[in-house]
Order: C-alpha cells, then sequence, then structure tokens
C-alpha cells in the first residue's frame, strides 16, 4: 500500500480531484484535510498561503498512473506528488483496498 500526499489551494478543487481519482480507480479511498496554512519558497520568495491535505491510499501498481493524473488534472504547475510505502497494513483494509483496485 502507499499513501500518497498533495495539496490544493481550495475545498473545491480538493474534492473534484479526490472524486475523479476514485472514479478512474487510481486509488480506494482520498481523504481531503482541513485547510492549513502552506509555507514554502516558490519563484524566488517565501509564500504563505491556505491549502488542502489530499491523504491518497493507492497500491504501488498504479503510483505512475496516479502521478500523471494528478499532474494532467492539478492546478498547480507542480504539485506536491509524495508517496509514502506501507509496511503495516491490517489484512482487512488491505483485502478491501486490494480488492477495489485490482
Amino acid at each position: 500500500m502507499l499513501i500518497v500526499l498533495t495539496t490544493t489551494s481550495n475545498i473545491s478543487s480538493a474534492e473534484l480531484l479526490a472524486q475523479k481519482i476514485v472514479n478512474a480507480k487510481l486509488a480506494a479511498c482520498v481523504q481531503i484535510l482541513p485547510q492549513m496554512r502552506s509555507i514554502y519558497f516558490w519563484h524566488g520568495k517565501v509564500q504563505n498561503e491556505p491549502e488542502h491535505m489530499l491523504v491518497i491510499k493507492t497500491i504501488a501498481e498504479r503510483f505512475d498512473d496516479l502521478r500523471e493524473f494528478i499532474v494532467a488534472n492539478h492546478g498547480y504547475d507542480t504539485p506536491e506528488i509524495t508517496a509514502i510505502e506501507t509496511d503495516k497494513v491490517s489484512s482487512r483494509y488491505q483485502s478491501w483496498l486490494l480488492e477495489y483496485l485490482t
């Protein structure tokens, strides 16, 4: 299982992207976290902007397609796409994930 993270600038774009990802069977679940502040360096200066984080549950075999999908459907020029490999997942959750994605 992989947990993939990305951020969006507002809740409506987060919900739309999450819905598209699940409908395309690139993830079994996408959670959208409440608005947060992101402070980051971009175009020569420090930015301070509100964002929503998407926590995307998928499998390694779907990562390349998911990455391409996010790039093609995201509003940012350079969206965050960070994957975290999990080494411990409950067997029932893993079975549910695999049942939807394979």
